[in-house]
């Protein structure tokens, strides 16, 4: 007998995650050169280190070998300290500009059939916002189809972040998985076929072990929202002693943190494919678990750093539950969101994450005190050495893709975290996490030549990384806009993030037109 989790896990994969249209062959980008020198710009360089500059960075093809302190601010710069352009070499006058390690989204879909949004959409919107490098948690258009694309990026065939393939864990299995054995092989199998690592949701106790056991064993990482139908019998710590690598959310620690309960008290007429009960009771579960600072909380904290686990708290994917008028109206909906996924977003009954029924004040008084439990505790899992890294799961709940990274950064602010804190997590973290931490994550020679280039300090206000830029007042009293990311660079290629969001727009302006679509709030005609 299949288990009821193969069968919920199938019927998301059915509806809102089937083939979606590939990526076109690349047309945007310059180089990579034999020789590239940005010189002049401020160095933030993702290692929890302090703004640095001006620097000369020298890049060759897709690597960074020099990183050059030239003069002080403020003082013009002597030529001849500088690194020399070799024949066949491009410069660019980077003065005023900040360069930042390429920004790497460990939570990030590539679209989905349901929600109308083809590969290139997805994949311009990230590289718009300086993002360079994913975790694809799940493959859920299928692994063939990721493993097609994260091939493509890698020859940059393709515009599109680098990619890495976590399989939804049993996705593929014919009769689904049942035993322990079953288990070890599909694990095996899906290192075989190239994934680099696999994401869980739930499972019988012996299964979840035998699974990530096997997959540690075998090298291979691992990521993992524990669904709410297993979660009494296998949480977070159960998990991480199996050598599971990252939690996604939060479900299931809370659960761990039970000091006078075993399960969590749902309304005795809950359902869980009643979304509204689903997201609804979610929104009540940090108050049931151990306090912070007691007994119970930090001997669950201290065990889950000492097993070096990582947690990916993806803030910014649940924030309309806090402040649905916020999210609804978020101003990148009016020029970037497809009609298709605009139309998903609303409430519904049967799309993921559509949970809208009846949503109001209680709902989202409850859910702010959620956010202060958990944002506490990830903030002090931080402060004691424990790794915490960005991601978005972008594509729901009214968040839109870079754009909802953007806003994962500015929560991860919000729960404590210093701005040169957020820049690690989504970088030098992030490649940690992926164990990717020789080629990528920081600016320093001898890595990748990820990067992105902006013209304001994001350490003063992270907004400026968003695609629409943060607002200002000019010395004549009016309102302009400054920041949003100038070029994107992934190995050693340089991209125009302004115009890939150009290309962005055009696509739902092209849809708007062909549909007759006008963006509307839910509920009016």
């Amino acid at each position: 007998m299949r288990s009821i989790f193969f069968f919920l896990f199938l019927l998301l994969f059915i509806q809102v995650h089937s083939q979606i249209p590939k990526a076109p062959d690349r047309k945007e980008g310059d180089g990579p050169y034999p020789q590239l020198i940005l010189r002049g710009a401020t160095l933030i360089n993702g290692t929890g280190a302090p703004p640095i500059g001006p620097v000369d960075i020298t890049i060759e093809k897709n690597r960074i070998v020099a990183i050059d302190i030239v003069g002080y601010p403020g003082v013009a710069v002597n030529p001849e300290k500088r690194p020399k352009l070799k024949t066949g070499g491009k410069e660019m006058d980077c003065s005023g500009l900040y360069i930042l390690p390429g920004l790497i989204d460990m939570h990030a879909h590539i679209g989905g059939v349901e929600q109308g949004t083809p590969a290139e959409y997805v994949f311009k919107l990230w590289m718009a916002h300086g993002i360079t490098t994913i975790r694809e948690p799940g493959s859920f258009d299928g692994l063939d189809g990721v493993l097609d694309h994260k091939k493509r990026s890698a020859a940059n065939s393709i515009t599109a972040p680098r990619i890495f393939a976590y399989t939804g864990f049993g996705m593929g299995a014919p009769n689904g998985i049942n035993t322990p054995e079953q288990a070890i092989e599909w694990v095996r199998d899906n290192q075989k076929k190239g994934a680099d690592g696999i994401k869980f949701g739930g499972g019988p106790p012996a299964i979840m072990e035998a699974a990530m056991k096997e997959n540690k064993r075998l090298g291979l990482r691992s990521a993992c929202h524990h669904a709410q139908i297993d979660v009494a019998r296998w949480n977070v710590l159960n998990s991480a002693r199996a050598g599971l690598t990252s939690m996604e959310h939060w479900y299931g620690l809370p659960e761990a943190l039970f000091a006078d309960r075993t399960v969590q008290d749902f309304p005795l007429d809950y359902n869980y494919q009643n979304e509204q009960d689903r997201f609804g009771n979610a929104g009540k579960l940090w108050k049931e678990a151990a306090k912070p600072g007691s007994d119970k909380w930090n001997k669950v904290m201290d065990e889950l750093i000492s097993l070096d686990f990582t947690l990916c708290p993806t803030f910014n994917i649940y924030e309309a539950s806090r402040d649905l008028q916020r999210a609804r109206t978020q101003e990148c909906h009016q020029s970037y969101t497809l009609p298709s996924l605009w139309k998903y977003y609303g409430p519904n009954r049967v799309s993921h994450g559509s949970y809208w029924f009846n949503w109001g004040t209680e709902q989202e008084v409850a859910w702010r005190e959620n956010y202060r439990l958990w944002m506490t505790f990830v903030n002090e899992y931080k402060n004691r050495g424990g790794r915490v890294i960005a991601g978005s799961d972008d594509g729901f709940i009214y968040q839109l893709y870079g754009f909802g990274y953007i806003r994962e950064l500015e929560l991860l602010r919000e729960a404590g975290f210093h701005p040169l804190e957020v820049i690690r997590a989504a970088t030098l973290y992030a490649a940690q996490a992926l164990g990717q931490e020789k080629d990528l994550g920081s600016v320093e020679p001898g890595k990748l030549a990820d990067l992105l280039l902006i013209d304001q300090n994001p350490l003063e206000n992270l907004q400026v990384l968003y695609g629409t830029g943060a607002i200002r007042l000019n010395a004549n009293n009016q309102a302009i806009r400054v920041g949003g990311v100038k070029y994107t660079i992934k190995d050693g290629i340089v991209y125009d993030a302004k115009k890939l969001l150009g290309d962005v727009k055009k696509m739902v302006d092209d849809e708007k037109v062909k549909t007759g679509w006008v963006l509307k709030q839910p509920g009016v005609e």
